[in-house]
């Protein structure tokens, strides 16, 4: 089920009792109706981004929970499907930080692969209602990818929006990474997300770190 490379951090993790009752929820969940994303895709964030690679990470709450939406990436949407409200706004502060085109699509997989670890703190959601399979034990599997990198001799970047996130602050050992913070990119909060520049404040983080730059422009898909 865990990506190669996470395995020996997290196969413990994996082995507890809890994760197997949250895996025998998720399944009769899937008997019972559509779960979101698909089985083969819930731990597509892990397998994008290989754990000696990570150098940003971004932490989500839910996976999208209509049709075709979520593939496993925090705020990311498959290629074709309308881009949600809240990417449009990280798409605009991105735009408006660093000058970047707002793209086509809302497909974050280029992010991925070069090192951005799109998490969600839930990976599975029943069609159609938010926040569905919150409490069921995620929270306490996604807690342990928190602490994997940050256990890491190596540092990354932490990015926190919106206060669901920020209480995962803890997790984090701030003397060696960098936490960057701010309110979340949903329509309900964008006023306060629009002009904190966490671009480029996560790209002096990285460049601190001694790390490549991400290059944050999606391809348009046309």
């Amino acid at each position: 089920m865990l990506p190669e490379s996470w395995q020996g951090v997290l196969g413990e993790e994996a082995e507890k009792p809890s994760f197997q009752q949250l895996a025998s929820f998720v399944e009769q969940e899937r008997e019972r109706g559509p779960v979101y994303p698909p089985r083969e895709e819930v731990f597509a964030a892990l397998d994008a981004t290989p754990y000696s690679q990570v150098k940003v990470f971004v932490l989500g709450q839910d996976p999208y929970h209509g049709e075709g939406q979520g593939h496993g990436l925090c705020f990311s949407v498959r290629p074709g499907v309308k881009t949600p409200p809240s990417l449009r706004n990280i798409y605009k502060e991105l735009r408006d930080d660093l000058g970047h085109p707002v793209p086509d699509n809302g497909y974050l997989m280029p992010w991925a692969r070069q090192g951005v670890l799109l998490l969600n703190a839930v990976l599975t959601v029943r069609a159609g209602e938010a926040n569905s399979h919150k409490g069921q034990g995620w929270e306490q599997f996604t807690d342990a990818v928190i602490r994997a990198v940050a256990d890491r001799p190596d540092p990354a970047v932490f990015v926190l929006w919106g206060n669901y996130a920020k209480k995962k602050r803890p997790l984090i050992d701030t003397a060696r990474h960098t936490v960057v913070e701010g309110a979340h990119p949903s329509p309900l909060s964008a006023k306060k997300f629009f002009g904190s520049r966490p671009f480029s404040q996560i790209d002096k983080a990285v460049a601190d770190q001694g790390h490549t730059p991400v290059d944050w422009r999606i391809p348009d898909l046309g």
